[in-house]
């Protein structure tokens, strides 16, 4: 829930910036770009956070090796793709690489939700609302790959 706070408080902002007259922030699109990144950038240093990584790397399902590097290489990702989306020329390949990166690792979700983990301390979401978040995020990411 946490990164949907940052998403909706990030494109708000940005919205109320680029009314002010922030021309490079007017509009929907720009918006959108500055809250998925600013998201992208809280979900991507989690990835780093002592409190966070050991419940990620627990989240990885156990078939797959390295546990511990994919977390890592889906942080610096999650980073990498929140740059991406502030620069123009890259926008839409960061946001539908971003969009691939949630799908790709979306069994891991799944997995800590049926084996009950926590995460930071707190549960993992439940299945259905993760779910939906999930299918959210991929969309608002397809969106702005699209319009990019």
């Amino acid at each position: 829930m946490v990164p949907l706070v940052f998403l909706v408080a990030g494109f708000a902002l940005a919205r109320v910036v680029g009314l002010a007259g922030v021309d490079a922030l007017d509009g929907w699109l720009p918006a959108l770009r500055v809250g998925l990144a600013i998201m992208f950038v809280v979900t991507g240093l989690a990835h780093f956070a002592p409190k966070m990584r050991a419940g990620m790397i627990a989240m990885v399902p156990p078939r797959l090796p390295r546990p511990d590097l994919l977390v890592t290489v889906t942080g610096v990702l999650e980073l990498a793709g929140a740059v991406g989306l502030l620069i123009p020329a890259t926008t839409a390949l960061a946001a539908a690489g971003l969009a691939l990166l949630m799908i790709a690792m979306f069994p891991a979700n799944i997995s800590a939700a049926r084996r009950k983990l926590s995460l930071g301390g707190k549960p993992v979401p439940a299945l259905v609302p993760r779910s939906f978040l999930q299918v959210f995020w991929v969309a608002l990411t397809t969106a702005v790959a699209l319009a990019a």
